[in-house]
């Protein structure tokens, strides 16, 4: 075969291999686009929701999304407080090197800002050991042994054979008297941040180990549980549950500035749902300002002293108070026997026969005496209106509680009459878990209502207001129908639709209430400082 024969003959081969490689690259194009298309297929299949599931989808979206009234939160257990403290003891001690105990006992005394004590232990670290009462000679400087020739200066006990204690500062007393001092002051005293040598004079605190050493294990499991207490205390982040007999404390970042405009309320794990800001019962929309101001208002004489100022006189001659109790305008003091006019409270003597027109007196003066009264008698009024609708839903929501039983009645009932299931109607408990949350929603709205400016913001308040309170009626109402062995499926749907349309309108003031709080929309007749 010549030369030109074999690359005439390699050129066709090459051709034909380009094209077998054109036409492979083709069909692996084409079978990846189908493997992608059988993907896509297979996805669809998997991962297809129908109505029912994207609607479930959708709903448990809403549900996770933090509204723009919640605020982040934890809740904590005692372990879980132990756990903490332990964390930033090991921090600081790692950061300025000392040990353990004396990193503890420099937070107590810090009340756990970690900030602060680094800065300053760093400017000067023996002036900050020295006011925190640390001894930097040894973390477990206590020493118990017996001296030759001691006599107690608190018990004048000079038994040799007497244990003694002593800690680096040299204060040494009999083991019995440091015991019984230790006793009395965390069983009686409640102290543990900052228990001193008895020493006089002596700032050196009592550390955690030694505490330990000299008590008995009952003493000092209350000592432990002290410093857990006054860690929460000393710790702006963190609030114990009020609730009686609850141990868990909750850890929340709203900073006290931020109280004008967030109500932080938070729900411990035990239950109960409360403000992280003041500590009393959740008072959702009011601002914890205003719910200081409307207690104080509601629990003192104030609105006693309104209420004289609207219906009663001081007298012109003796300034007795007087209440008048007929209808005839000639009025004689019981005290001074003075005779005068209620009208316009000059001296009877001089009326005429056209005394009903008091027009021989001052029209300036009377004038401003029945002004003065008149609007004693609208703040009267005024607050009478917001305090009864407010006492009015707490009432409610107390007897809304007591129709728990009534309720579980009710589920029995519907039981035995149908054949729903004991988690089926269960819709009946939460419909009135519903109301109840509706009522002490409503309850403070007319607490924060009292305190607003009447402008066009507070109409519109007032609006999603009335909206709540007519819906949460006509639930407590449903909720109160006796159950008919015929209409239950019917019941159990209006209360299903009319229980979602509540809450919903419950979502609608508070969003609003937070949004406003946010933006400065709100004015208010007090001063929030």
């Amino acid at each position: 075969m010549s030369d030109m024969d074999f690359d005439e003959e390699y050129q066709e081969e090459a051709s034909f291999d380009e094209d077998a490689d054109l036409v492979d690259e083709e069909e692996s194009e084409f079978e990846m686009e189908e493997d992608e298309d059988d993907d896509d297929d297979l996805l669809d299949e998997d991962y297809e929701l129908d109505g029912d599931d994207m609607g479930f989808s959708t709903v448990m979206l809403e549900k996770n999304k933090k509204k723009i009234y919640e605020v982040d939160f934890t809740v904590l257990s005692i372990e879980d407080i132990v756990e903490s403290q332990n964390k930033e003891i090991n921090h600081v001690s790692n950061i300025l090197g000392l040990p353990d105990q004396q990193a503890a006992t420099l937070l107590r005394y810090f009340r756990w800002n970690k900030e602060t004590l680094i800065e300053r232990y760093m400017d000067t670290p023996e002036k900050v050991l020295s006011k925190a009462g640390v001894i930097t000679n040894d973390a477990r400087s206590v020493d118990i042994s017996k001296v030759a020739g001691f006599v107690c200066d608190i018990c004048c006990d000079d038994d040799p054979d007497l244990d003694t204690v002593s800690l680096v500062c040299n204060h040494r007393y009999c083991i019995n008297c440091y015991q019984h001092y230790l006793v009395q002051k965390i069983k009686e005293e409640g102290e543990s941040r900052k228990i001193q040598c008895p020493g006089e004079g002596c700032n050196l605190v009592i550390d955690e180990y030694t505490v330990e050493l000299l008590v008995s294990p009952a003493v000092y499991e209350r000592y432990r549980m002290l410093l857990n207490r006054t860690y929460v205390d000393d710790n702006d982040h963190l609030r114990w549950c009020p609730a009686p007999n609850c141990e868990y404390a909750v850890s929340c970042y709203v900073p006290h500035t931020s109280l004008t405009s967030v109500v932080p309320t938070v729900v411990c794990k035990c239950g109960h749902k409360f403000c992280f800001g003041c500590g009393v019962a959740d008072h959702q929309p009011c601002i914890c300002a205003l719910v200081k101001q409307w207690i104080k208002k509601c629990e003192d004489d104030s609105e006693t002293a309104n209420w004289i100022s609207a219906n009663t006189k001081e007298c012109p001659a003796c300034h007795s108070t007087i209440e008048k109790n007929g209808g005839c305008n000639h009025m004689t003091c019981r005290k001074c026997r003075h005779e005068f006019c209620w009208v316009c409270m000059g001296p009877w003597s001089e009326h005429g026969t056209n005394w009903y027109n008091c027009n021989r007196y001052d029209e300036k003066s009377s004038t401003e005496a029945r002004d003065k009264q008149a609007d004693s008698r609208a703040t009267l009024e005024r607050y009478l209106h917001y305090y009864n609708r407010y006492a009015n839903h707490e009432q409610s929501a107390k007897l809304d509680r007591e129709m728990y039983f009534k309720t579980e009645k009710k589920m029995e009932e519907m039981q035995q009459t149908s054949d729903l299931s004991w988690i089926e109607v269960q819709f009946l408990k939460k419909a009135l878990d519903t109301v109840v949350e509706c009522r002490m929603t409503l309850k403070w709205t007319y607490a924060f209502a009292f305190y607003l400016v009447r402008n066009n913001m507070t109409a519109l308040f007032e609006d999603n207001q009335r909206d709540l309170e007519m819906a949460v009626e006509q639930l407590s109402e449903l909720l109160e129908t006796p159950i008919a062995p015929n209409k239950i499926t019917e019941l159990k749907q209006s209360v299903l639709d009319k229980s979602v349309y509540v809450a919903s309108r419950r979502e609608v003031v508070l969003e609003d209430t937070a949004k406003g709080l946010a933006e400065g929309r709100w004015e208010f007749i007090v001063d929030l400082k």
